[in-house]
C-alpha cells in the first residue's frame, strides 16, 4: 500500500533555522531517506517554499479566480511530504516516528494514496 506522508510545521520557524541547523535537520532526514530508498519504500519525497510563494486557483466559480498565498488558513503550514510504500499503517506510522526525531516539532498527516502516476522527471 502506498502513504503519504503529509509533513506540517510552523514555517516561520523552520525557514528561519541558520544554515547550520537546516544542514543538521537534512542530514538526519537524508540518512533515513537513504535507508527507505535501499529498501524499496520511499518514493518522491519534496520540501516546498514557503507559503508566501503560492498561487491557489479556485475553480468552484466560472470564471476561476486567481489568488496570492495558500488555499487554507492554518496554525502549521504544508512543507512538504514523503510517498513510502508500506506493508500497512503500522509501518508507515514507524517510519513517521523515525522520521519525527529527526526533525522535531510539527505534525505528520498520514494518508493512504487512492491513485499514484510517477509522471516525468528532468529533461
Amino acid at each position: 500500500m502506498q502513504y503519504a506522508i503529509l509533513c506540517y510545521h510552523h514555517e516561520e520557524t523552520v525557514f528561519a533555522w541558520s544554515k547550520e541547523k537546516d544542514a543538521e535537520v537534512m542530514g538526519k532526514l537524508g540518512a533515513i531517506q537513504d535507508r527507505l530508498l535501499k529498501e524499496g519504500k520511499l518514493g518522491p519525497s519534496l520540501r516546498l517554499m514557503p507559503t508566501s510563494t503560492a498561487t491557489t486557483l479556485r475553480k468552484d466559480r466560472e470564471p476561476a479566480l486567481v489568488i496570492d498565498g495558500p488555499f487554507a488558513e492554518t496554525k502549521e503550514q504544508l512543507l512538504g511530504l514523503y510517498v513510502l510504500d508500506c506493508s500497512g499503517l503500522d509501518e508507515v506510522l514507524a517510519i513517521a516516528r523515525e522520521l519525527g526525531h529527526a526533525n522535531p516539532g510539527g505534525t505528520y498527516e498520514i494518508r493512504p494514496l487512492h491513485y499514484f502516476q510517477a509522471g516525468k522527471t528532468g529533461p
